[in-house]
């Protein structure tokens, strides 16, 4: 199994029903977590969601500036302070915060 613990990074774990346990520290979690982040209006967005900008915003390395209300299609879920990705028209793939995202 390549899972490890995320509490300890013990490698030996073992599955108790729906969820994993850590034979070193005990700690457990879910198998198959539900991998979603929130929206500017607290919704729930997940990999494969389509949503839009809620204000202008300055693009890194670019002229031009996106614009409220452009779309970003097929999100994806990412760690990091930029926690989604999406295809905006116009400017390719671009990392987001979803703080400025609203789902569609």
């Amino acid at each position: 199994m390549s899972v490890r613990c995320p509490s300890c990074n013990f490698e030996y774990i073992y599955e108790d029903g729906d969820m994993y346990v850590c034979s070193a520290c005990q700690f457990s979690w879910e198998i198959n977590p539900e991998v979603f982040v929130i929206d500017a209006n607290g919704n729930k967005l997940f990999d494969g969601d389509s949503g839009f900008v809620i204000k202008d915003l300055k693009v890194k390395g670019s002229a031009n500036t996106l614009k409220q209300g452009s779309k970003v299609e097929n999100i994806k879920i990412q760690e990091g302070d930029h926690n989604i990705t999406g295809r905006v028209a116009g400017f390719g793939n671009l990392d987001l915060k979803s703080e400025f995202i609203k789902k569609a």
